[in-house]
């Protein structure tokens, strides 16, 4: 349910690219300079819009959802702050709706974060790496407690006491 909303405003932001390139422009102009290769701003909002279309569809399918979940929260960032800072402010109604526009924004950026950080029931890598070192230590421990038996039990052989 949580994808849904995403892969919409990814579609929408695909039929209206020109739009959207408009309203990223002073992070597009920035990342368009960065990059080697000369990239159009519309070209770059459709690619951040295929990404966001792209990563919901894997987090609604369970596939790499992890990883498309923090692209998912990366670009409901980027949407957010652009769209607080280019609504309309002249009005009671247009500060309520930014105010409205802002909360559901963060909530969907919320959930992203969360899936990022699911792991569906499966222990994470953490925890993994963590009994990783807890069984190590105990199996050496055995084993320098069984070399101790063996160097007692030789040297009591070898001086008969």
């Amino acid at each position: 349910m949580l994808a849904s909303s995403f892969i919409l405003s990814g579609l929408d932001k695909l039929r209206r690219s020109e739009e959207t390139a408009q309203q990223l422009s002073p992070v597009l102009s920035r990342v368009s300079a960065a990059l080697p290769v000369q990239a159009s701003e519309r070209t770059l909002a459709r690619i951040l819009a295929g990404a966001q279309v792209g990563a919901g569809v894997l987090v609604a399918t369970g596939k790499f959802s992890r990883p498309a979940a923090v692209i998912l929260a990366l670009t409901a960032g980027l949407g957010t702050v652009v769209e607080y800072r280019s609504a309309a402010t002249d009005t009671k109604e247009g500060k309520a709706h930014r105010r409205s526009q802002l909360a559901k924004n963060i909530g969907l950026l919320g959930g992203a974060l969360l899936v990022s950080v699911d792991t569906a029931g499966r222990p994470g890598i953490a925890w993994r790496a963590e009994r990783l070192l807890e069984s190590g230590k105990k199996t050496a421990t055995k084993k320098i407690q069984n070399a101790d038996k063996s160097v007692r039990a030789l040297a009591h052989d070898v001086t008969g006491q």
